[in-house]
C-alpha cells in the first residue's frame, strides 16, 4: 500500500507542479503530497466513512500556494482516475466498487469545499489588506501626495482581485486590470458606466438596500455574492466586497469595490451538487434528493383552500434479478434506464417527481389536495407504461412491477415513516402476485413491524430464556389414564407477554434459528419426561415433540437427538417426533432416512396433522412412523350428537387402515365429552384437547383430575 500511496502522490505532483507557485523542487512538493494522499487513503476506507476530512487537504493545497484554478482541476482528476485505481479494496464485487466510487465522489466534493473555503480566507485577508492599503494610502495622500499615489498605484495595479473606485452617484472612476479581465477585457463596458447599470435578476433585495445605505454613509461597507453580466451576456459571479472612503474630515467621497472572480467554483459546485444529488445510471434525483423532496412535501405546507397533502408510489419491478441472472448487469441496466424514462413520462403533472432509491426500486411522489384520485392515477400510469415489451439485445422483455401506496395529509409522518410503509405496502403487493398496486394499511403495517420486531428478538430471547414449555396431557381413551404429554414451546415476550408457536416458529423457520430452538425444546422436554420417571417411580409416561420441516433436513438431527437421549438417561421408547404431513409429502429416501435411523433406535414417529397434506395413503408404507394423529377438522363435527355421519365414516376409515398398518391413532382437539364417547367407540387410541386439559406447567401432569375424561357408557 505505501508503495501505491507513493505512485499516487507522484502523479498527483506532475499534474498540478506546472501550476503551483511554490519554492520547492518537485521532488520535494511530491513529499509534501504524501501525507495527505494518507489521509484521503485513510477517508476512503474508513468506518463509518467521513467525507470532511477530505476538506483539510483541499485546504493544505491552498496552504502550499495551489491557488491556481488549473491546480484544483488536476487534483480532481488525479483522485478520479487514480484514488479507488491505486489504494482502493482488492477483489471487490461490482457493488463494493461502487461504493468505493461514490466514496471517491464525496472526497473530491469535500476537496473542492475545502480548496474554495481557505482560498477564500486568504482573499479576504488579501481584500482587508488592500482596503487598509488604500485608507492608508487616501491618508497619507493629504500629507505626501506623491509617496502615496505610488503605494497606492502599486497595490491597485497589482492586486489579484478587481478594484473599482466609484462617485457617491455610482459612476465608475477607476478600476484595475484585474476587474477588466473579470468582465471581458473592454474598458469601455466598465469604465464610465454607472453601477446601477449593473443589476441581475438573481440580485436579492437586500444588496441595493446596502448600497443605498452606503452611498448615504449610513454603514462603512457591505459584503455579498452578486452576479453581473459581461457584454457577451454571460454571468460573472462575484464575490463583492464595498467600502466607503471618506476625506480627512469624516465626509463621504468615495465607494472602493473588491471583486473575487467565483464564476468557475460556484459551477463546480453545482456540478458536484448535480453528481450526489442524480443517479448516475438514469439520471433521476437519487435517494438524497428524494429525501430533501419528500421531506418538504410533508412538512405541512397549506395551499389555498385546504391542507397539504401527498402521495407516494413505491415500486419494486418482478423478476429484475433474473434478467441479470440471465443476460448481465449491463442488460439489467440497460432495462433500468428505459423503465426510468417511462417512468418519467408518466409524472409530468405539477408537484409529481419520481427518484431511483437504488437497484431496481423507484419511488414517484404528488402533492395537492386531491391526491387520492391523483396517486391512483399516477400508479394506473406507471404500471400501463411498463406493460409494453423492452426489446434488449434482440430479445423482448416483459416488466412487471409492484407498488405500495401511501397518501395522507401533510405534516403527520416523517418521510422514514412514510417509505417503510410504502415498502411493507409494496411488499403486500409483490405477495399477492405482482403487476398490481396496493393501499397503505396502518393494522398491516403494524402486524409486519411486530413480525420485523420479532423476528430481530428471537436469537436474543433464546439467549436470555425468554422461551418455556407447556404440556399438554395425552389421554388413553379406554381407560382415562395419562399416556404421556406433548411439548409446546411458548415465548414470554417482555413488551406482548406470552405468545403462541403461531407467531414465532414461522419466523424462526425463515431465519434459521429453529435449529437451536428445536434443539433447546427437545432437551428441555427430555429432560422433564426423565424428571417424571424418577419422581413416578419409573413412570412409563411418554413425550412427544415437534419437529419442524427445516429440522428434517439438519444434518444434526440424528446425533442431536441420541445425544440429548444418552445426557438424559431418557429411554428412546419414551421419546415420540412430530412431523406434519405437509413436511414429507413426496420426501424421498434421503429425508426420510435420518426418520428411519431414529424409528430403528426405538424412537417413535408420529405423522403429526393426518389428513391435511393430501397425500397418498399407500405411502404411509414406506413412512417410518408409528403414530397418526387424526387432524381436529376431522373430529369437529363429533362435538355435538348426533355426530355427522361423513366425519364418522371418515374417521372410521381412517382409523382401520391405521390398525391395519399397525399404527396407533391420537386425536387432536377433543373438547366434549359426546366427541370423547364417539372417537373411543370408533378405536381411537390416544386423545388430547381442552375436554381433558389445556396445556400447563410440568408439575400439573400428575395433579390431572381426568375421571370426568371417561365417558359412561350408554
Amino acid at each position: 500500500m505505501e508503495d501505491r500511496i507513493a505512485r499516487f502522490a507522484t502523479i498527483w505532483g506532475r499534474a498540478i507542479f506546472p501550476v503551483t507557485a511554490t519554492s520547492l523542487t518537485r521532488v520535494e512538493f511530491e513529499q509534501h503530497l504524501l501525507p495527505l494522499t494518507r489521509t484521503l487513503v485513510e477517508a476512503l476506507h474508513a468506518r463509518p466513512f467521513d467525507a470532511s476530512v477530505a476538506q483539510r487537504v483541499g485546504a493544505e493545497l491552498v496552504a502550499v500556494h495551489c491557488t491556481d484554478p488549473e491546480a484544483l482541476a488536476g487534483t480532481l482528476g488525479v483522485i478520479e482516475s487514480y484514488l479507488v485505481l491505486y489504494c482502493g479494496p482488492d477483489g471487490s464485487g461490482a457493488e463494493g466498487a461502487e461504493e468505493y466510487r461514490a466514496r471517491c465522489a464525496r472526497l473530491q466534493h469535500g476537496i473542492a469545499a475545502g480548496f474554495a473555503r481557505a482560498l477564500r480566507e486568504r482573499t479576504l485577508k488579501e481584500q482587508e489588506a488592500i482596503a487598509r492599503s488604500a485608507l492608508t494610502a487616501r491618508t497619507d495622500a493629504q500629507q505626501a501626495l506623491h509617496a502615496s499615489e505610488e503605494r497606492f498605484r502599486a497595490v491597485f495595479e497589482g492586486a489579484a482581485i478587481g478594484i473599482g473606485i466609484a462617485d457617491l452617484e455610482g459612476n465608475v472612476l477607476e478600476v484595475n486590470e484585474a476587474l477588466l479581465r473579470m468582465f471581458g477585457g473592454m474598458d469601455g463596458h466598465v469604465r464610465g458606466r454607472n453601477v446601477s447599470e449593473w443589476g441581475h435578476p438573481d440580485d436579492t433585495p437586500h444588496v441595493w438596500r446596502m448600497y443605498g445605505e452606503l452611498v448615504r454613509g449610513e454603514r462603512e461597507s457591505y459584503r455579498v455574492e452578486k452576479p453581473y453580466y459581461r457584454h457577451d451576456g454571460t454571468v460573472l459571479w462575484t464575490n463583492l466586497t464595498v467600502s466607503l472612503l471618506r476625506d480627512a474630515d469624516g465626509v463621504p467621497q468615495y465607494q472602493l469595490a473588491l471583486m473575487e472572480d467565483t464564476t468557475e467554483r460556484r459551477l463546480l459546485n453545482l456540478r458536484l451538487r448535480y453528481e450526489a444529488t442524480h443517479d448516475a445510471l438514469t439520471g433521476l434525483p437519487n435517494r438524497t434528493l428524494f429525501f430533501e423532496r419528500l421531506e418538504k412535501a410533508l412538512g405541512g405546507s397549506q395551499p389555498p383552500g385546504g391542507a397539504g397533502r401527498f402521495g407516494l408510489c413505491y415500486l419494486d419491478l418482478d423478476g429484475f434479478k433474473a434478467v441479470n441472472d440471465s443476460l448481465g448487469h449491463s442488460a439489467g441496466d440497460r432495462l433500468l434506464v428505459e423503465v426510468a424514462d417511462r417512468l418519467q413520462s408518466c409524472a409530468t403533472g405539477p408537484g409529481e417527481v419520481v427518484a431511483r432509491l437504488g437497484g431496481d426500486e423507484f419511488v414517484a411522489l404528488t402533492t395537492g389536495s386531491d391526491t387520492e384520485e391523483k396517486v391512483t392515477e399516477l400508479a394506473v400510469r406507471i404500471l400501463s407504461a411498463l406493460s409494453a415489451p423492452i426489446r434488449i439485445e434482440g430479445r423482448e422483455l416483459s416488466v412487471r412491477g409492484s407498488i405500495g401506496i401511501v397518501e395522507g395529509p401533510a405534516g403527520e409522518r416523517t418521510p422514514a415513516e412514510v417509505l417503510r410503509s410504502a415498502d411493507i405496502t409494496m411488499y403486500r403487493a409483490k405477495a399477492a402476485g405482482g403487476n398490481r398496486f396496493e393501499f397503505a394499511d396502518a393494522e398491516a403495517d403494524a402486524r409486519a413491524i411486530t413480525r420485523h420486531g420479532l423476528t430481530n428478538a428471537l436469537p436474543a430471547a433464546l439467549e436470555r430464556g425468554e422461551f418455556f414449555i407447556e404440556y399438554q396431557p395425552l389421554v388413553h381413551m379406554h381407560d382415562g389414564s395419562i399416556h404421556g404429554a406433548e411439548a409446546l414451546v411458548r415465548w414470554s415476550h417482555p413488551q406482548y407477554g406470552v405468545l403462541g408457536p403461531d407467531r414465532f416458529i414461522p419466523l424462526a423457520e425463515r431465519t434459521g434459528l429453529i435449529v437451536p430452538l428445536g434443539r433447546w425444546v427437545l432437551e428441555e422436554s427430555v429432560r422433564q419426561a426423565r424428571t417424571w420417571q424418577r419422581e413416578h417411580g419409573g413412570s412409563s409416561l411418554r413425550i412427544n415433540v415437534n419437529l419442524s420441516p427445516t429440522q428434517l433436513h439438519h444434518p444434526g438431527l440424528v446425533a442431536d437427538t441420541v445425544a440429548v437421549l444418552e445426557n438424559s438417561g431418557l429411554a428412546p421408547g419414551a421419546l415420540c417426533l412430530e412431523v406434519t404431513e405437509s413436511a414429507l409429502i413426496g420426501a424421498d429416501d434421503e429425508l426420510l432416512e435420518p426418520l428411519r435411523r431414529l424409528a430403528a433406535l426405538g424412537v417413535d414417529i408420529a405423522l403429526d396433522d393426518f389428513g391435511t397434506g393430501y397425500s397418498n395413503l399407500a405411502n404411509l408404507r414406506r413412512l417410518p412412523v408409528s403414530v397418526l394423529k387424526l387432524d381436529r377438522s376431522f373430529t369437529k363435527g363429533m362435538q355435538q350428537q348426533p355426530a355427522n355421519p361423513v366425519d364418522v365414516k371418515i374417521v372410521e376409515g381412517i382409523v382401520a387402515l391405521a390398525h391395519s398398518l399397525e399404527l396407533a391413532v391420537t386425536v387432536e382437539g377433543v373438547e366434549t365429552g359426546a366427541q370423547a364417547a364417539q372417537l373411543r367407540d370408533l378405536g381411537c387410541d390416544t386423545a388430547q384437547g381442552w375436554y381433558y386439559a389445556r396445556p400447563g406447567a410440568p408439575d400439573r401432569i400428575h395433579t390431572l383430575s381426568l375421571s370426568d375424561a371417561v365417558p359412561t357408557p350408554s
